[in-house]
Order: C-alpha cells, then sequence, then structure tokens
C-alpha cells in the first residue's frame, strides 16, 4: 500500500524504505477522517484553533473549531472519491486516505509524524511536497526544497502586485505592519526591498505579538501620530483578527489599509465596530472558480457519516445550538438537520477559493502517480529518459539550525551556546561577584560599625554608603548575563547594569564635587557648602540616575533586547545571545556612563592636590583611572569577541571596574580604621590638615 501525506497544509508523496526508521513519543491519535484503499493520502488541518494541557498531554477546548479547515479536509476527501470515480486516472487502483486534526506547533508536528508514518508505518523516506497554501516565496529557494512544489502562487507575485498597486495610485509614504511569522516576516522584507526600488518608502515596520501589550501600545501610538495614510497589514487570518479587535476601541480612522491574500477576503473582518478601522480596505486575493459537486458535498455533511468522530459532532452542536447528549439546556440533535440554513466559512459555498488548490494538488499528486504507474523499464513516460524513482535529491543543504552527522546522511541539530553556570568561565566568573559582594559587604560592616568616626564622617558618610549599595548591586548584575538567554534576562542584564553604574559614578561625582566645594568654602566670604549641602548631593544623585533610567525606558519601550540564535560566527553550533535590539540604545546607555566617568575624573583631577584629611581626591582620582581605562579596553575586546566570550568580557569589564572603586575609595580607609585607629581622630585630622595648608 502506498501512503502519501497532505502537511501543514501541504501533500507529500512517500515511498516507503526498509532501512529507515521512525519512532513518534508521546501522545498519537490525532487522526479524524479515514478510509482504506490501495494509496493512502494523509491530511493534517488545524481544525481545533485552540488546546489545553491536561495531565501531559493537549486535549481540545469546546466551541474552539475553525469550519475553514474543515472544509479543507472535506474537500480533499471530495477530490479523492472523484478521482476514484473515474476509470481513466489510476486504473485499477483506489486513493483512502487518513485526515488528522493537529492544533499548536507540537501538535501539528506530533500529527504530522503520526500522518507520515501511518498506522502500521514501519520507516520515513524521502518526500514530495505538493502545497496548496504555503505562499511563502523562501520556499522557492530549491537548494534547500529541491522536492517541495506547489499550486498556490508564491508571495513574490503578491508582493509585486502589492508595489505595482502602490505606485498607480502614487502613494509614496507607507506603513507596514507584520505578524510573528515566517510567512509574514518574509514577506515584509520582500516587501520593503522591492517597494524602494519603485521609490516607495516605509515610514515604519511594526511587529504585532499576540501576547505583548507593549507591541500594541507602539501601534496604536504609531498608528496616531504617523503622517503616512496607507497601512500593509501582512498577516495571517488569526493575528489579523487578534489585532483588530484590539484597535476596536481606540478610535483608529482616516487610514487606506491594505491587505495580504490571508485576510484581505475575509467577510467576518467587516464587523460593524470596524467600518471606521477598515472601510476602503483593498488587497489581492487568491481568484475564486467553481468546482462542479464540491457545494452539495459539503452541505451533505451529517454526523452519520463520521460516526467516529467527536469533532464532527462538537461542530454540529455549535452550528444548531443543540446537543446530543440530554441537557436541560439545549434542545437534542436530530442528526437531519439541515447546513443550508448555517451561516459559517464552511457553509459559504457561493464559490472557491483556497479549496480550488487542495483540489488541484490532490489532481496533480494523483496525475503524478498515474504517470509513475505508466512508466516501463525505468523509462520515463512523456519523454523516454530514464526514470529515477529513488531520487521522490543526493546532497541537501541542511536547514540553518541543523548540521550533517558524521556519516553526512542526516541532519542534527547544532549544538547551542551559551555562558552558563554549569562550565567553568561561567562559574568562575559567578564565584568571583559572590566574592566581590561578600568583600563590598564586609567594608559596609566595617563603615557602620564605625560610623562616628571622622574617616567615615568625612566628605558625607550617606554617599559612602549609597556608593557601597550601589557598588553590591554592580556585582550582582553581572549574575543576570551569566545562563540562558531569554526575553526578561535580556532586557534586565543591560538595563540593570547601565542603571547601576551611573547610580555608583554619580555617588563618586557628588564625593568629588563635595571635595572641591569643601576647599572652596574654606576661603573668606564663601558659603558654596551651604549651597551644596546633602540634599543638593541626594537630588543630584537622583537626577543623574533618573536620566539613565530614562534612556533605559525609551529603549525598552521603542526597540528592546531580545534573544537571538547567532548563527554566523560558527558553521558547527549556534550562539544563543542577547541581539541589542536597538545598537542606538545600547551605546546611548554606555555613552552616558562615560560622560559621566570622564566628568569625575576630570574634576578629581583638578582637586587632586587640595587640602583633605583622607586623600579623597586622589582616591577618586586613581579610581576613575581605572575605571575609564578598564572600559576604554571593553569597547575593541567586546566588538571583537565571539559568542560567550562577548559575554565574558562584559562581565570583566563590571566586575574589574566595580572592584576597582571599591578598592582604591575604601580600602585605604578601612586600612586606616582597623590598622592605624589613632589616624581615625579629630585631633589627627586637625593637625594633618595645618600641616597641609602650611
Amino acid at each position: 500500500m502506498g501512503w502519501i501525506t497532505l502537511i501543514f497544509f501541504t501533500l507529500l508523496a512517500q515511498i516507503r524504505s526498509e532501512n529507515q526508521s521512525c519512532t513518534l513519543i508521546g501522545q498519537t491519535g490525532f487522526m479524524e477522517f479515514s478510509k482504506e484503499g490501495d494509496l493512502m493520502i494523509g491530511g493534517v488541518f488545524s481544525i481545533s484553533s485552540t488546546r489545553k494541557r491536561v495531565d501531559n498531554f493537549y486535549q481540545s477546548l469546546p466551541d474552539t473549531y475553525c469550519t475553514k479547515e474543515l472544509k479543507f479536509a472535506r474537500t480533499m476527501i471530495f477530490t479523492v472519491e472523484e478521482i476514484n470515480r473515474d476509470a481513466s486516472l489510476l486504473p485499477g487502483l483506489t486513493l483512502g486516505y487518513r485526515l488528522f486534526n493537529g492544533c499548536g506547533s507540537e501538535n501539528l508536528l506530533r500529527a504530522t509524524v503520526e500522518a507520515m508514518n501511518g498506522k502500521d508505518s514501519d520507516g520515513c523516506n524521502k518526500k514530495l511536497l505538493v502545497s496548496h497554501l504555503s505562499t511563502c516565496s523562501c520556499l522557492s529557494e530549491n537548494r534547500l526544497y529541491p522536492t517541495f512544489f506547489r499550486t498556490v502562487p508564491s508571495d513574490r507575485f503578491q508582493i509585486h502586485g502589492l508595489v505595482q498597486l502602490m505606485k498607480y495610485f502614487d502613494w509614496r509614504w507607507v506603513g507596514v505592519i507584520y505578524s510573528i511569522s515566517l510567512y509574514s516576516e518574509s514577506g515584509t522584507a520582500e516587501f520593503v526591498k522591492e517597494a524602494s526600488k519603485e521609490g516607495i518608502c516605509v515610514e515604519y515596520v511594526l511587529p504585532f505579538r499576540k501576547t505583548s501589550s507593549k507591541s500594541l501600545e507602539l501601534i496604536v501610538e504609531t498608528l496616531k501620530v504617523s503622517t503616512s495614510k496607507v497601512v500593509l497589514l501582512f498577516s495571517s487570518l488569526s493575528y489579523t483578527k487578534s489585532l483588530l479587535q484590539k484597535l476596536e476601541p481606540h478610535n483608529i480612522t482616516g487610514k487606506q489599509w491594505i491587505g495580504s491574500e490571508s485576510w484581505i477576503t475575509q467577510s467576518e473582518m467587516a464587523s460593524d465596530q470596524r467600518k471606521s478601522i477598515l472601510q476602503g480596505a483593498i488587497g489581492f486575493a487568491l481568484p475564486r472558480t467553481s468546482i462542479a459537486g464540491l457545494g452539495d458535498f459539503l452541505l451533505s455533511l451529517k454526523p452519520s457519516d463520521e460516526p467516529n468522530s467527536t469533532m464532527v459532532k462538537a461542530i454540529w452542536e455549535k452550528f444548531f445550538d443543540c446537543s446530543f447528549s440530554p441537557t436541560n439546556t439545549s434542545t437534542m440533535c436530530t442528526g437531519a438537520e439541515d447546513l443550508q440554513t448555517v451561516s459559517a466559512a464552511y457553509t459559504d459555498v457561493t464559490f472557491f477559493r483556497e479549496e480550488n488548490y487542495v483540489y488541484k494538488a490532490v489532481y496533480s499528486l494523483a496525475h503524478a502517480l498515474h504517470s509513475l504507474l505508466k512508466c516501463y523499464n525505468g523509462s520515463n513516460p512523456a519523454t523516454g529518459k530514464p526514470l529515477r524513482v529513488n531520487y521522490a535529491p543526493e546532497c541537501l543543504m541542511c536547514p540553518p539550525e541543523l548540521w550533517p552527522n558524521e556519516k553526512r546522511d542526516a541532519c542534527i541539530p547544532k549544538p547551542i551556546e551559551y555562558l552558563s553556570y554549569e562550565e567553568i568561565m561561567g562559574a568562575i566568573l559567578a564565584a568571583v561577584c559572590i566574592v566581590c559582594v561578600f568583600f563590598a559587604l564586609l567594608i559596609s560592616i566595617i563603615f557602620i560599625t564605625h560610623k562616628e568616626t571622622p574617616i567615615v564622617r568625612a566628605n558625607n558618610s550617606e554617599l559612602s554608603f549609597l556608593l557601597l549599595f550601589s557598588l553590591k548591586l554592580c556585582f550582582l548584575c553581572s549574575l543576570t548575563f551569566i545562563g540562558r538567554p531569554t526575553e526578561w534576562s535580556c532586557m534586565l542584564r543591560h538595563t540593570a547594569f547601565g542603571i547601576t553604574f551611573v547610580l555608583c559614578i554619580s555617588c563618586v561625582l557628588g564625593k568629588t564635587i563635595l571635595v572641591l566645594i569643601a576647599f572652596k568654602s574654606t576661603l573668606p566670604g564663601n558659603n558654596a557648602s551651604k549651597r551644596f549641602g546633602p540634599i543638593q548631593q541626594r537630588i543630584c544623585v537622583l537626577t543623574f540616575t533618573l536620566i539613565q533610567i530614562l534612556i533605559c525606558i525609551l529603549w525598552l519601550t521603542l526597540n528592546p533586547p531580545f534573544p537571538y540564535k547567532n548563527m554566523k560566527h560558527y558553521k558547527e553550533k549556534i550562539i544563543l545571545e542577547c541581539a541589542l535590539g536597538s545598537p542606538v540604545g545600547f551605546w546611548a546607555v554606555l555613552g552616558y556612563i562615560a560622560i559621566l566617568a570622564i566628568l569625575c575624573f576630570i574634576l578629581a583631577f583638578l582637586a587632586r592636590k587640595l587640602p583633605d584629611s583622607f586623600n579623597e581626591a586622589k582616591l577618586i582620582t586613581f579610581s576613575m583611572l581605572i575605571f575609564c581605562a578598564v572600559w576604554m579596553t571593553f569597547v575593541p575586546a567586546y566588538v571583537s569577541s565571539p559568542g560567550k566570550f562577548t559575554v565574558a568580557v562584559e562581565i570583566f569589564a563590571i566586575l574589574s571596574s566595580s572592584f576597582g572603586l571599591l578598592v582604591c575609595i575604601f580600602v585605604p580607609k578601612c586600612y586606616i580604621i582597623i590598622f592605624r585607629p589613632e589616624q581615625n581622630s579629630k585631633k589627627f585630622m586637625m593637625a594633618r590638615k595645618q600641616t597641609k595648608t602650611f
């Protein structure tokens, strides 16, 4: 028995091999409809639109079915039965089918593997793919997808048409919104490229995520303030429904919407609430056609036709607001209700668009098998040339995330690399961080126990304690750079680093200014110290820190860091790292720190020879010299270091610069407190000041 599979809205011809096998681990049982035949056609459709996890398995939620996908599945059944009635096509053989219902990425994959293996399958082999809805232009790359064919046009034609449409109406200033999917991302990138060739400028390109309130807020704000009146919404149907539903309360008007083929023809999009948004929306659609007998076949469906399908019964109950089980709230379903009285995507049979491509895909596969069976002595019946049946290629390029095995006969996942706690380098850096925190804590304890002594009270003890606190945060923030990058850790690591360092430098800057003012206040008639008292010092530190917080908020709002699989540095492995999102945001954070550090160094250098009992200015000068030297060497090292070493360089810069501040400013004072207590007195301080002044 032959076995052919329709997977992810595609048709797959499969020839089995005796020496290869596939085993599906975990949940099975996704099959909804089946009929035996000499050659079997398998299909996978997302008829259930939502699933929930129960006891490590996924189960369908009630009343969440996509009847349009059911329509595709039934169209496939209709086509198979029509082919079986045609005596001239595949004579002496019958086609059977097994249709699977997969929902969500994981279950689609599981249902696909189950469909490819078949009920009694002992193997998987090379496959011929004939798709009826996969429009992504990326699939036209023959080196990556040498056995892929489709009956639907590539998005490249749609994109060319959209560009020409805008050119015809002289729409030269447009915006683009797209959903997070390969279909939309590839199409959007292709559109931007083609639009620029025709002199069409794109004001903004915004992604929409269903689960991200930030992406919605950014889209709403951009639509309100943007000057472009034309908006291309390149998105799948489900994402478009979600976006428009969320846009309804925001009073978005005055925009000319252009839609991709996935949603522009869907009548349910044009609700009363969306008239102000979508009125006048245009786009290109798949051509509509009629298929003799398909409408009657779809509307003739009865639950008794598929007695083993609980899904058909559930959809039937939803259509007619009845129940096959006795209840007090619903009428009993008879199973003889008329689908012609129902208004739904499934019962809309006035004409067909996507269904025509399902129809053509099944027929193209049937004709291919028919020609294959007519081969004589291994010759192609059309050309007479030798036909390589077991080609259904010698060398295939693995996808970017996969790598050939040692035998180079299969693609295996590449190892993913990132700086983790389990490896030596990550463990050492984490240990150094903990030691530094402990050291800073020890100094804090020494200062707290001697807080009434002159050396602690000199030059504002409040700033000293705040500086110690900020240094602890600097050490701890380096831990966020270790471990598997996630969306939250990527945003946290750079912003936490930027804010804590500015808090640290602000404290040092406040102490430096205090040294200068303290010296000026000793001059006759100068009361500078009163103008820079504790309140002014707090305001100074708070202001400098708030500026950095504002920079970080703008960065996270406009284009935040995110996890990124870097496959460019190494061919044999994937580097999982945090992409900056906006390089401008990252360098703005570093640049602001650099400005404060340089300003602090200049002021400390100018004040290094001023009379000071405990050499505060000299200590600050030396600490800032170390700080600036570390970060000046960091930039070239950061840019040139590959993979996890980039993260290690950044952690080293954070730890070494913070430790330099801690040692240079506080260790000399701790030495006096512990080993030279006689110098930690007001009498010694006054005598030393008089000696320096003299």
